[in-house]
């Protein structure tokens, strides 16, 4: 008869199950979906994921019948990915794609309305923008953003336009739900995305998704620049070094 440890061990184990079936998932996923990736029970499903949402790992949509990651795991997420463990690789790619093209270069992740800098190397310029890591960015009016977001399965994604606040930041902001949609289908087509300083006046920026041939991670490579030194139309010449370097960070990631 297992003892007391190896009970709690296994219970461990079955809630780690959950957690990464949907914190892999393209969107919540319902009870019988969370028990078709995790062989286990329904009332062992049921009993695991109310303690989750207890302890805020999991939140439920708005009709209570399908779970996402809440914003406890999200922050572990952002945490484990930011360990120097495992941002060093990363962080040498970043430098070297910096030392090609001669500019700032980030790498970003989506988390609801907003994308998160996951990391971020400085070109050796006197004029800077300075975003830190862990430091956030509308959704709508920046090209990792857009990107991000038009790369979303349909269901997230208007889950995300509808709540999108829309906020005004330049002449240039996609302010308009309509005008958006149409710029993300543009972007889905193209895998490339563009910020023709639509959040700050004078910066361009231009992104490309972190995918090689054999994975495809939901983050944003993108080279940032001032537009005394780089205007947009230059800014996309660095396009083959960007999808280049993403290629080799897609492989970075963990499994």
């Amino acid at each position: 008869m297992p003892d007391n440890n190896d009970q709690q061990s296994s219970a461990s184990l079955r809630a780690i199950a959950i957690l990464e079936a949907i914190a892999g998932a393209d969107g919540p996923l319902g009870l019988v979906e969370i028990m078709a990736a995790t062989e286990l029970p329904k009332p062992t499903v049921h009993r695991i994921v109310a303690l989750l949402e207890g302890a805020a790992l999991l939140v439920r949509e708005a009709e209570g019948k399908r779970y996402a990651p809440g914003p406890r795991l999200a922050s572990l997420g952002l945490a484990t990915l930011t360990n120097t463990a495992w941002r060093a690789p990363r962080h040498a790619i970043l430098r070297a794609l910096v030392g090609e093209i001669g500019e700032t270069c980030n790498l970003t992740l989506l988390d609801g309305p907003e994308v998160v800098y996951l990391d971020r190397v400085e070109a050796a310029w006197p004029l800077r923008l300075h975003f830190q890591t862990g430091s956030r960015v509308p959704v709508h009016c920046s090209a990792s953003g857009k990107l991000l977001l038009a790369l979303l399965p349909a269901r997230e994604r208007r889950r995300i336009l509808d709540a999108l606040p829309f906020s005004y930041h330049t002449a240039n902001t996609l302010t308009r739900r309509r005008d958006l949609e149409e710029a993300l289908k543009r972007i889905r087509r193209e895998r490339l995305s563009t910020d023709n300083e639509e959040y700050l006046d004078g910066t361009v920026c231009v992104a490309v998704p972190v995918e090689s041939d054999k994975r495809r991670v939901p983050a944003a490579l993108a080279v940032h620049a001032p537009t005394t030194r780089m205007t947009l139309a230059q800014a996309l010449q660095c396009v083959p070094a960007l999808r280049r370097a993403a290629a080799r960070l897609a492989d970075a990631f963990p499994e």
